[in-house]
């Protein structure tokens, strides 16, 4: 695929300049130039160097560390576009920062999500692109467009060439908030589902405790999905309570690698076989050699092109879901 380099451009902050890149490769393009530094005072500097005047502008923004760092570089780049007179301006967020915090959970918190969607939409921001938000509800919070992507088709080609799918596996959502997300997989894969229930204890919100585990997993090869992961609580609990109850392998498909802390460690020692990740938050070099990564360039690449030409995101993305459908039946029928 192509676009007309004369018509858009393409620039990333600091978080996400490979993703953005590879991108910019797959339209036949390349990054657009920019500075994004920081001031001797430790403010950040940013300067676009290329016309934007009157042309689509994607910029690119990753957060899985330095978050408020990387909020401040994308918020002054769209501010720096829009002051260029940029015909319009799209952030590239795959991975939301502050999606946690999409409601108040006890008295005197903020909304924080809401917060970070207002202050991109007035910095200047007219449509929105991003993938497998932790609430869908969160696409509520701006009052311009949101094209918000799965990375199930990403995933599709990787888990069907490990013959996932079928009688012998079972998609598990760690929690009940991935039960939805858990179905589409098992739709997909032609299988079974399970849901493990947890919660956190009042003195320690970051910890996790199951509380039940329902489905069939005896004999099984469990697939845990889940759309991020931190420290790792949450999916190696449930790894260890997949296996406890019954299954015979456990893997895992998580879009937004955040991997916070000694998580890399912990996947590497823990039951987990193989965690499929996205390349939305850059891979931290010490990662194990079980995490397998799927690039979602290719499909943010398409995306690109429908928005610049005022075409159906949605339509691409039920083609996409088809295709892996009937990828996933293929495969089938050649086993």
């Amino acid at each position: 695929m192509e676009l007309r380099d004369e018509d858009y451009r393409i620039f990333s902050g600091n978080g996400s300049l490979q993703l953005a890149a590879d991108v910019a490769e797959a339209l036949g393009s390349s990054l657009s130039e920019s500075t994004v530094t920081k001031w001797s005072n430790d403010e950040i500097r940013v300067r676009l160097h290329e016309n934007v005047r009157g042309k689509d502008v994607y910029i690119f923004q990753s957060f899985g560390r330095e978050v408020s760092d990387r909020l401040m570089e994308l918020w002054l780049m769209i501010d720096a576009a829009k002051r260029a007179s940029a015909g319009r301006i799209t952030a590239c967020i795959p991975w939301f920062p502050y999606s946690k915090q999409e409601r108040k959970f006890r008295g005197r918190e903020p909304i924080s999500a809401r917060l970070v969607a207002d202050l991109t939409v007035r910095a200047g921001a007219e449509r929105i692109l991003t993938m497998d938000l932790h609430e869908g509800a969160i696409q509520g919070f701006f009052d311009v467009p949101v094209d918000h992507l799965p990375a199930l088709p990403v995933f599709a080609k990787a888990l069907t060439q490990e013959g996932m799918g079928g009688d012998d596996t079972v998609v598990v959502a760690p929690d009940e908030g991935a039960v939805e997300r858990a179905s589409d997989y098992a739709r997909l894969l032609s299988c079974q589902i399970a849901v493990i229930f947890k919660h956190h204890p009042e003195h320690d919100l970051e910890s996790v405790e199951t509380v039940e585990t329902v489905g069939n997993l005896k004999g099984k090869r469990a697939l845990l999905v889940d759309d991020f992961i931190l420290g790792g609580g949450t999916l190696l609990n449930a790894a260890n309570e997949v296996m406890a109850a019954g299954a015979v392998e456990v893997n895992a498909c998580v879009t937004h690698a955040i991997l916070c802390g000694d998580a890399p460690q912990r996947i590497a020692e823990s039951a987990i076989a193989r965690l499929y990740v996205t390349d939305s938050i850059p891979p931290r070099e010490d990662c194990p050699d079980k995490l397998k990564v799927c690039t979602i360039a290719p499909l943010l690449a398409n995306t690109l092109q429908r928005i610049h030409e005022n075409r159906s995101v949605g339509q691409m993305i039920d083609a996409e879901l088809r295709a892996a459908e009937e990828l996933r039946s293929g495969g089938s029928q050649s086993e």
